[in-house]
């Protein structure tokens, strides 16, 4: 436990951020305020004659202003297209009808407790941080569904609850980036930063799909839970104040019935032959799921990964829907499909003011002329290369402490950073895997995170008189471990040269 000086200093650099964050807008208002500055900034500099031209470019390009007659009318001719064509519009939505399914039918919280049911004692922490650190394929339900279950676990083996909540947490926040599973995450992220880096006009030789960063997630999805484990095994777990279950309060057992097991291996046995018959389509020599000339990278199977990740979740729920026994209503397709979609409300609607702004942004120029002034700036004070890549795990990281909404920061962040970095000869799929380290580190200690505070009510069950100051002083040791490994896995991928996905170079061509 800390001192109450501690803990008191702690409490009051917790709550300047806190207060801090509260004074942001929600990300639409944030995006419509930076609409209108994008629109008086192009005024300004199309008045002052400001051009941009590209490195390789023939001629110089004005910058126009958004609120000249021309730019209203092309502003008004483009929304709906902006809106319905944004690239992470289609692709999230594809891939959460399928996850939707999954989720709704209790398939995936049912693969979970199967994971957690039978772990020897000294491997839990192990599987806990492994299972956490994949946590992204299930969106923010996995904050709700993880910790709860690992604490379960900690009980059942006799270990401290609270290791396995508040360390299941922790990995899955700080390894929310990575992971051996793709899902919405990669179809958002990768929907933006192909937004972004289509604001360079004429820049080729580089591939935007959902699994360009496929390796890179998937190396961090296996290395981050040793250092999870180690963290709660040995330095979480010691310094918890010693816990006896209250009076009623009865040691409750992860289980998973015979019926569940059955359900979870039958569809487990139809996605694996699913996936099978996709595997030894794509690899026949005359498949039509191959690309030029018979090649397997880039290859329409890859461009069309989003279709093929959708039905993998629809097959595993509904079978397990089917399977389990669920009433004809519990699994019906149209209604879990109908539920996921209506708690994307919140994302569709931002997509929507997102788009009118990189619209306006790439139209006006604006966008190319900050890039080439920012990558100018970069190339003159030497912030090329892998340095250029640790400034913007750095940038992400800082602003995920007030911005915890991954697409609303990508968003903002992309429109600048991935046309700039592409400058200085990185490709977008690189820059999008650095952005993933600095948005998933910072995340557990984030007072803006809504999930820290149902965390300290789940906390408080085993301690009641847990303060938000000491629950994010044991999360704190995560945070440091978590960077440092991420961004030594980033450098590794960097200097060997290694592709982040397939296809996806470091460097452009």
């Amino acid at each position: 436990m800390l001192k109450t000086e501690q803990r008191t200093i702690l409490d009051r650099l917790l709550g300047g951020v806190e207060r801090l964050g509260n004074r942001l807008p929600n990300p639409f208002v944030l995006f419509v305020g930076l609409f209108v500055l994008i629109s008086v900034a192009s005024a300004i500099a199309a008045a002052l004659g400001a051009t941009v031209q590209l490195p390789g470019a023939d001629k110089v390009t004005p910058v126009k202003s958004v609120l000249s007659g021309e730019g209203i009318v092309h502003l008004l001719d483009s929304a709906v297209d902006n809106f319905v064509s944004f690239p992470a519009l289609g692709p999230v939505l594809t891939v959460v009808l399928g996850v939707g399914v999954a989720q709704g039918t209790g398939a995936l919280e049912a693969a979970v407790r199967l994971v957690f049911s039978r772990v020897h004692r000294s491997l839990v922490p192990y599987v806990v941080a492994f299972v956490a650190c994949q946590g992204h394929v299930m969106s923010d339900a996995s904050f709700l569904v993880i910790p709860p279950l690992a604490a379960l676990v900690f009980r059942a083996v006799g270990r401290h609850p609270l290791a396995g909540l508040i360390g299941a947490y922790a990995c899955t926040a700080t390894g929310y980036g990575g992971g051996l599973l793709v899902g919405t995450l990669d179809a958002s992220l990768a929907g933006i930063t192909k937004s972004a880096a289509g604001l360079l006009p004429g820049v080729t030789g580089y591939d935007t799909n959902i699994a360009m960063n496929y390796y890179f997630g998937a190396a961090a999805g296996l290395i981050l839970p040793i250092v999870g484990g180690l963290l709660i095994s040995r330095v979480l777990e010691p310094r918890l104040p010693a816990w006896e279950p209250a009076d009623g309060q009865d040691i409750v057992k992860v289980e998973v019935t015979a019926r569940e097991r059955r359900a979870l291996l039958i569809s487990g046995l139809v996605v694996t032959g699913f996936l099978a018959l996709v595997l030894v389509g794509w690899l026949i020599q005359s498949s039509p799921l191959r690309g030029p000339g018979g090649s397997l990278i880039p290859s329409p199977l890859l461009d069309n990964l989003v279709p093929i990740i959708a039905l993998v979740f629809f097959l595993f729920g509904y079978t397990y829907g089917r399977a389990v026994g669920l009433a004809k209503e519990d699994r019906s397709v149209y209604k879990l499909m109908t539920n996921a979609i209506k708690e994307m409300g919140g994302f569709i609607t931002l997509i929507f003011i997102v788009a009118q702004t990189l619209s306006v942004l790439s139209w006006s120029g604006l966008a190319t002329y900050l890039a080439v002034e920012l990558a100018s700036t970069a190339k003159a004070i030497g912030l090329v290369g892998f340095p250029a890549l640790l400034f913007l795990v750095v940038l992400s990281t800082v602003l995920n402490l007030v911005i915890t909404s991954g697409s609303g920061l990508w968003s903002l962040e992309s429109t600048v950073m991935v046309p700039a970095l592409m400058l200085l000869g990185l490709s977008p799929a690189v820059i999008q895997a650095t952005h993933r380290i600095g948005d998933s580190i910072t995340q557990a200690v984030s007072p803006m995170h809504i999930f820290l505070y149902f965390i300290l009510a789940e906390a408080k069950k085993y301690e009641p008189d847990l303060k938000l100051g000491t629950l994010v002083s044991r999360l704190l040791p995560f945070v440091p471990a978590f960077g440092l490994v991420w961004t030594v896995i980033l450098a590794i991928f960097y200097f060997a040269g290694l592709p982040v996905g397939p296809g996806a170079s470091i460097h452009l061509p």
